[in-house]
């Protein structure tokens, strides 16, 4: 009789992953350091910004009830007006200034002439008592190219609620408003195990072993998900090494090894991590890389057993452990990213279990269109290297038609 039924659905399985996983302790740090955390409590504006009301345009600052006649209407030039300094004059009836983007709107103005609907007046050819002029082509409604004060943030608002997530435009208010630091979740704190006899670094000769990537490859995809990882090299296949090593990992809001989790005869890793007091709420989920997941937790860390695999590893590790690093981070839209997109050629498989197979990808008339990477084992490497996407094949279905419309997963690793 076929395991399969007691075997956890993605879904569910990242779900449980979650639902172990809170926001770390806040900690201010410096604005560039909180890129891709989220805030931990709400932001008030110290600033009114912008604090007047500028151009959005270079241009002419004018009366609009100046130019309610025929057109052209002809000004005097009162002043110029820079960005970065403040007016001197009032724009007094049948005059303007000159003025730049960003410039403050002078009083008495109250809408910006492009400077291409506009037209210059030889010095010979303005009025006497008048030594610059320009010709108004088109006439501008109230308010027109014109940056209201407090657009951006007016003083004691909430800027930015806690939980908001910091990207680069997030950053650039917090800057704005003056601030050099900020309060987030710390970053967590990761520990990056490998298991096997067959392993050796890659500074040691190989002697019949194989080099170990999945460590500096799982550390590398922490780092790019927000954490702080440590490598804890490589644990030999006896039940006493192995534990040795997960016994070093106080401390750690999250510990990560990989292979050692199926059902093999050297496979000693939820031994260890039971004899350690881990409590271990499943193993197995229902994928295609990746059946042999095994997840527990011990006080407030998480313990992850990935595959051994190469990319069985890479793919878990996007489908799980990338979203709990994310909801420590004090994010709370922490699932993987899905676009739509349509299968070049066909796919078959046995219903049970969730495929999600490694695709390239190409924009064919306004369509993302994905094609299976010829191969899916899951210990080459280069069936992850060529990737853009994960294809999601659904575990109750059996095949895949060409032109199919499917769910792509777009993949963290790709440089």
């Amino acid at each position: 009789m076929s395991d399969t039924p007691a075997l956890l659905p993605v879904e569910e399985a990242r779900a449980r992953i979650l639902g172990l996983c809170t926001p770390l302790p806040p900690e201010w740090v410096p604005v560039d350091d909180a890129l891709g955390r989220a805030l931990a409590e709400d932001v008030l504006a110290r600033r009114t910004l912008p604090p007047w009301d500028n151009s959005a345009m270079d241009g002419y600052a004018v009366r609009t009830a100046d130019l309610l006649g025929p057109l052209p209407t002809r000004l005097s030039v009162g002043e110029t007006v820079f960005a970065g300094k403040l007016p001197l004059r009032e724009v007094l009836p049948g005059t303007c200034a000159r003025i730049m983007t960003g410039a403050p709107l002078p009083s008495g103005a109250d809408a910006v002439v492009m400077r291409e609907r506009t037209r210059s007046v030889p010095p010979e050819q303005a009025n006497d008592a008048v030594n610059d002029a320009v010709d108004i082509l088109e006439a501008p409604g109230p308010g027109q190219f014109i940056r209201p004060r407090g657009e951006d943030a007016r003083e004691g608002d909430v800027l930015l609620r806690r939980g908001t997530p910091l990207g680069i435009p997030e950053l650039g208010l917090l800057w704005a408003q003056g601030m050099a630091s900020v309060p987030v979740p710390r970053r967590p704190r990761v520990a990056v195990l490998s298991t096997g006899d067959e392993l050796c670094r890659v500074d040691e000769p190989p002697g019949g072993r194989i080099v170990d990537t999945n460590a500096p490859a799982l550390a590398l995809a922490v780092r790019r998900a927000g954490g702080v990882p440590t490598l804890l090299g490589i644990a030999r296949d006896t039940p006493e090494a192995v534990q040795e090593a997960l016994a070093r990992t106080d401390g750690f809001d999250v510990v990560l090894t990989s292979a050692g989790v199926s059902v093999g005869d050297h496979d000693f890793v939820k031994d260890a991590l039971e004899a350690l007091g881990v409590v271990q709420h499943f193993w197995r989920v229902a994928i295609k890389p990746g059946k042999p997941l095994v997840v527990g937790q011990r006080g407030a860390a998480l313990f992850l057993g990935l595959p051994g695999n190469p990319t069985s590893s890479l793919v878990t590790f996007e489908l799980f452990v990338r979203p709990a690093l994310r909801r420590l981070l004090g994010l709370e839209d922490v699932e993987p990213a899905r676009v739509p997109g349509r299968l070049e050629g066909r796919l078959a498989k046995a219903p049970g279990l969730a495929h999600f197979v490694r695709v390239t990808s190409t924009w064919r008339a306004g369509e993302l269109w994905v094609k299976p990477l010829g191969t899916q084992t899951s210990g080459a490497l280069r069936s992850a290297s060529a990737a853009s996407h994960l294809l999601h094949f659904p575990r109750e279905q059996s095949s895949l038609t060409d032109g199919s419309h499917v769910e792509l997963i777009p993949l963290s690793w790709v440089a």
